[in-house]
């Protein structure tokens, strides 16, 4: 299980962060150190295995019937970017913790990082494909968060709202071809998969896998034409460009590339698609980059420039391009990510990152420019430095590549990438560092304290020891890392990492870089003038309008279709459903069915003619909406009956509970709105509505005879055999709910917290503005009288312990008998509901000390956690156990884990129930005419409360 600790641990401790920053932001940056650092030393633990060639697997089974697994795994490709995240990750924090300003919430921060941290390491420690999936997509919302980090900024917004689209569709685009790969290779498991290399080839659906994973793969990586989101999310604070856009998310979609490599690498497709669209990434970004002006511009289009060099290496097929990709990916990571703590480093001293308005900062900033000054010309591929190893591998394998039967293309293009990347490090350099001074009138930089400039230092002399000692530092990984990628199917690659392999193609190459790199930016002021600086189109503005005009579209047919009539599309919607059963029923046989009918007793008649009568009542009364909701509440408790006839206790006693919390609830409501609704428009559209109500009804009605009088196959009886054995419990209903269907019931708690939300934003609009007015004008005066009876605010105090005992013993015996959490959260509620009702809200809001959301929070929490526990024993999420235990004076009791799951769903309906209450309570404060109560009972005012979070006064009608 380390290698799932490994992964989960920064996303269990994102929380840390946020407990820790009320007591200052050194606090949450030691919290967030920690919980990266012990991540780390768990992984550094599996290395020498690793590098030694074993795979080190952990986690266990999810849902297994539709391939999803919680499994995970480290070999040498997994080790090498886990370590990358984690150590870059630790460098970061603490870089973070000197860097963010006084106004920046730095639990906020932290928590994001970590989250992100976590997503990164779930993908590529994930062995599971759909997990994967999940992970990816996980990363594009954390990284959201991050970039926007700074939500006041338009820039900051935007750029995070640019990144989400882009990444998520390409996300999205996985998701789909990783199910395709599943399909095709018979398995969701990398570690099988990889093993059918022949088998996904041979399928049909190899082509649109191979599409699908590298639209999620270059939309991650920012590979032209999808380049431009990557740029435009520098608004970020500096150290997530530092992390996100060096080492981790752009990393990611080549990470997959490298993963998938076995499957696709020597194919005409990925060599074509691959290694074009990384050279033309390479040559476009380092173009761009030459142009841009602002210091952390320059190196997101070089940053973009260097993901399609690795990308241009990936698609070459091979194992000498794997190497250099490899080795380039860990020097990339390293000098990039220095050269963005260097531009935040400037940024936070002299207020500016525009490279018009710098100059001479050595002087000033003698520790910065140096550090600045080595990361850059690793950047250029300077010799002695890790980045010319590198370039100098890339450019070998360049110079060997003939594409489309052109032998020099490929050559080419490099060579002039790698000129124009030595020509944007010395402009980042010298107009920074170096020159005249071009500061603000009163401007004073200097190097920052150690916290900000040392993890810097740190990278940038990493960078100087492996360009020194490549074989001695990185040989073992990068050659550990390359034969996990090549895999089983290869001989792993000789990897020999030397600072000089003779006169080569690849030095003369690079000579010709160097040389046109200085000319290029010694004649830049001349060049500029023949050669606009930005001569391709601005992939921002062509994203803009593409989205403008997907919006204006969308709009359009939303226009066209919801015209804002509820009548109109309930119409369309029943039409369409009578049409299809129609059609279905038109082409099917009409048998009738074998299975007897029950004989009818007079109790069943009449609780059937009751709901007739009932249901028929209501949209004739309809205006009356007191009468409306009665007959209603009579329809309900009809049903009710009926279950009870069938022998369906559970079912009923829960179709009780529901039907009184929802009566009360509209009767709040309905206090607030006329006592009558508005009339019809016209007769023919009642008689539009009753035929379409009548051949609805007639159909289901049909539907559901057909269905009951025929015999077919069910999982019931599987049901009513195991719910004991298996579950522990007698009550097969509430057996189905907490075990055997727990998923289902999870995600419907989750639901019923989002209606809430829903809810609250919702009736938050009726307390200001035109709603508000409205309400004041359709609100109902009292006539007079007493607003809380004594009589009935006695009694409800009175009953209120007693229906908590009920609600607890409810609770209590639901495993065996009806009963069960969403029944005792239900009772629990109305206890709730009629004290507000008899005493008043601020009466009841005094005495509720505990929030609505933390109920609903804590519901899905525990819910959630006690799922989560079985992974800890090697069983399935939500996996239940029981046992028999003696207690003194008590006996033999039985225990389940389920009873965890319960205590869940008890807490979110109650405080669903509640946060409906207390927005209620403070529109009915917004609305209150504040008279004098007469015969209200005398309590003083709460001065605040969770209930009515409106003014708190004892008048509150209920």
């Amino acid at each position: 299980m380390t290698v799932v600790l490994i992964a989960l641990l920064p996303i269990f401790g994102a929380v840390l962060p946020l407990l820790a920053a009320p007591s200052g932001r050194s606090r949450a940056t030691a919290v967030t150190f920690a919980v990266t650092a012990a991540s780390l030393f768990l992984l550094l633990a599996q290395a020498p295995a690793v590098l030694g060639g074993a795979t080190v697997a952990g986690g266990g089974a999810w849902l297994p019937d539709i391939g999803l697994g919680f499994t995970f795994l480290i070999d040498g490709l997994g080790l090498f970017f886990a370590g990358i995240i984690l150590t870059i990750g630790l460098l970061i924090v603490v870089y973070a913790g000197f860097y963010l300003g006084r106004d920046d919430d730095p639990g906020r921060f932290f928590c994001f990082l970590l989250l992100f941290q976590g997503a990164m390491l779930g993908v590529v420690l994930s062995d599971n494909i759909l997990l994967l999936a999940i992970f990816w997509e996980l990363t594009s919302l954390t990284s959201f968060l991050l970039i926007g980090f700074w939500h006041h900024r338009p820039e900051g917004r935007q750029g995070a709202r640019m990144a989400l689209i882009v990444t998520g569709s390409g996300g999205l685009a996985l998701l789909a071809g990783m199910l395709l790969l599943g399909q095709a290779a018979g398995s969701y498991e990398l570690s099988e998969i990889l093993t059918r290399v022949d088998q996904v080839r041979a399928s049909p659906l190899f082509g649109p896998i191979l599409a699908l994973v590298l639209a999620g793969a270059f939309t991650k990586s920012a590979q032209f034409p999808v380049h431009f989101w990557l740029p435009h999310a520098m608004a970020a604070p500096t150290p997530v460009s530092a992390y996100l856009h060096s080492a981790t998310m752009v990393k990611a979609g080549l990470f997959l590339m490298l993963r998938l490599w076995p499957l696709f690498a020597g194919t005409e497709a990925w060599f074509l698609v691959v290694s074009g669209t990384g050279l033309a990434t390479m040559v476009i970004a380092a173009r761009i980059a030459l142009a841009k002006d602002d210091l952390k511009a320059i190196l997101a289009y070089s940053t973009v420039s260097h993901l399609g060099l690795i990308t241009f290496l990936i698609g070459l097929g091979t194992r000498a391009a794997v190497v250099a990709a490899v080795f380039h990916i860990f020097n990339h990571a390293a000098f990039k990510a220095a050269l963005f703590m260097t531009a935040g480093i400037v940024d936070h001293e002299t207020g500016t990152r525009d490279i018009r308005r710098l100059g001479g900062l050595a002087r000033l900033m003698p520790v910065t420019a140096v550090i600045g000054t080595v990361a850059a010309a690793a950047m250029a591929g300077v010799p002695l430095l890790n980045g010319f190893l590198s370039k100098e591998m890339m450019l070998e394998a360049a110079a060997g590549t003939s594409y489309l039967g052109n032998p020099w293309i490929v050559a080419a293009a490099a060579t002039l990438a790698a000129l124009y990347s030595v020509a944007y490090a010395l402009r980042f350099v010298h107009a920074t560092f170096f020159g005249r001074s071009r500061l603000m009138p009163g401007a004073h930089p200097h190097d920052p304290p150690a916290g900000m400039w040392l993890p810097a230092a740190l990278l940038v002399a990493l960078s100087v020891a492996v360009g020194m000692l490549p074989q001695l530092i990185a040989g073992d990984l990068v050659a550990a890392t390359a034969a996990a990628v090549i895999g089983p199917q290869g001989p792993a690659p000789e990897v020999h990492l030397a600072l000089w392999h003779g006169v080569t193609a690849a030095l003369l190459l690079s000579l010709v870089a160097f040389a046109g790199g200085a000319a290029r930016y010694a004649l830049s002021g001349w060049v500029d003038r023949f050669w606009p600086r930005d001569p391709i189109p601005d992939a921002k503005a062509l994203f803009d309008a593409a989205l403008a005009g997907l919006v204006g579209a969308a709009r359009f047919v939303t226009d066209r279709i919801h015209t804002g009539t509820l009548q109109r599309a309930l119409s369309a919607t029943v039409i369409a459903i009578l049409a299809v059963g129609a059609a279905a029923f038109a082409g099917g046989g009409h048998a009738a069915g074998t299975r007897p009918p029950l004989a009818p007793d007079p109790a069943t008649i009449a609780g059937v003619l009751a709901l007739a009568g009932a249901t028929l009542a209501v949209p004739l009364m309809h205006r009356d909406r007191l009468l409306a909701l009665m007959l209603t509440a009579v329809a309900g408790l009809a049903v009710s009956l009926l279950f009870l006839r069938f022998s369906a206790p559970d079912l009923a006693l829960t179709q009780i509970a529901v039907e009184v919390v929802a009566g009360l609830l509209l009767l709040l409501v309905l206090n607030l709105l006329p006592k009558t609704s508005p009339a019809e428009p016209s007769r023919l559209r009642l008689m539009r509505d009753a035929a379409l109500a009548g051949l609805g009804g007639i159909a289901v009605a049909g539907l559901a005879y057909a269905v009951m009088t025929r015999d077919g196959s069910s999982i019931a009886a599987f049901h009513l055999a195991e719910s004991k054995p298996l579950g522990g419990g007698t009550n097969v209903v509430n057996v189905i709910l907490v075990d055997f269907r727990g998923f289902d019931t999870f995600g419907e708690i989750i639901v019923l917290g989002i209606a809430a939300l829903v809810v609250v934003a919702l009736l938050d609009t009726a307390l200001r503005g035109r709603a508000a007015r409205r309400l004041d004008r359709m609100r109902q005066r009292p006539a007079g009288g007493d607003r809380h009876p004594l009589l009935l605010a006695m009694a409800t105090r009175v009953l209120l312990p007693l229906a908590l005992a009920t609600g607890l013993f409810i609770f209590l015996r639901g495993h065996n008998l009806p009963g069960g959490g969403f029944v005792a959260g239900l009772v629990v509620a109305i206890a709730i509901l009629m004290q507000s009702m008899a005493n008043g809200y601020a009466w009841t809001a005094g005495r509720m000390t505990v929030d609505a959301h933390a109920l609903i929070g804590a519901g899905v929490l525990i819910a959630g956690a006690t799922g989560l526990a079985a992974l800890a024993f090697g069983a399935p999420f939500l996996t239940s156990s029981f046992g028999h235990f003696h207690l003194p004076l008590v006996g033999d009791i039985e225990l389940a884990s389920a009873m965890g799951f319960d205590l869940g769903v008890f807490l979110t309906v109650v405080g669903v129930v509640l946060l409906a209450l207390s927005r209620i309570a403070r529109i009915e404060a917004r609305a209150e005419d504040r008279r004098p109560n007469r015969g209200a009972i005398a309590e003083p005012a709460a001065a605040s409360g969770n209930i009515a979070a409106g003014p708190a006064t004892d008048g509150g009608k209920g």
